[in-house]
């Protein structure tokens, strides 16, 4: 009866697609996907990483997205498209995983800006394909907001990672951005607003990072290895990005409280 209620708001396209955007957005966590390559359950690999890595990895996350923002949203020029590039971001990150694959968790500091900003380079791609204009700070915090999607943490399952749980987990940062934009005008990288949001993103993008360098630091994965593994990074996050823009564009047409709604709704 509920259901019945709700697909009278939404043609039947648009609930398709709504279908499609939750399959996207709450698939397994590519921890799954990643124990699948190496052939071991990522959670054997914690041991192998080094210590005190958790302070390491926040370090390297942060830096990773303030300087992927940088080079690749807050520089970005707007265009008119109908499909992103995915493949040629695929390739394009393929190359940087070598570093990883040939050099493990030692090489991530070097790695992994590369990796962040061709994959929110996609991210920007693929928001201009769903009507997003790239010039907006609104979408490019969405773009960034890509970053805190896919999955629980290995270390602790407890974690709440639906898709509108992360949404609501980052609202307090998104809110106080848009109240600094609505007065300043511009939303600058270097400002203490635009860091607290990457500060919330990393502690999300961090898990999945970890789950990335455990995968390289398996001795057998080689170059070759770091390529597949990052390829199927970068494919995560494409797919997070589609979900996520998909589902943005029909809250422009219904309303966030509507497609909420129907997206709670569905099986």
């Amino acid at each position: 009866m509920f259901m019945n209620q709700l697909r009278k708001k939404l043609n039947e396209e648009d609930i398709k697609n709504l279908k499609i955007a939750k399959n996207l957005l709450e698939n397994p966590g590519i921890a799954i996907k990643l124990s699948n390559i190496i052939g071991n359950p990522i959670q054997k690999g914690l041991e192998m990483l080094p210590k005190n890595w958790n302070e390491k990895l926040s370090d390297i996350t942060q830096t990773s997205l303030l300087k992927a923002a940088d080079a690749a949203i807050f520089t970005i020029k707007e265009k008119q498209q109908e499909k992103p590039n995915n493949l040629l971001h695929k390739i394009a990150v393929g190359a940087t995983g070598s570093i990883g694959g040939l050099f493990g968790v030692t090489g991530l500091a070097v790695e992994l800006p590369l990796t962040t900003t061709i994959i929110l380079r996609s991210i920007a791609d693929i928001a201009q394909s769903y009507g997003e204009p790239i010039k907006e700070t609104n979408t490019k915090l969405a773009c960034l907001e890509v970053f805190a999607l896919g999955g629980n943490s290995i270390e602790d399952d407890n974690i709440e990672s639906t898709y509108y749980a992360t949404r609501a987990f980052l609202s307090n940062t998104m809110v106080q951005a848009n109240k600094y934009v609505a007065e300043q005008g511009v939303l600058l990288e270097g400002t203490t607003v635009f860091l607290n949001i990457i500060s919330k993103i990393a502690e999300r993008f961090g898990i999945q990072v970890t789950e990335k360098s455990i995968a390289q630091s398996v001795p057998i994965i080689g170059a070759a290895g770091g390529a597949l593994i990052n390829t199927l990074f970068i494919s995560h996050f494409q797919d997070m990005a589609k979900g996520h823009f998909m589902i943005r564009k029909l809250e422009r047409h219904y309303g966030k409280d509507i497609i909420k709604e129907h997206y709670n709704a569905l099986n």
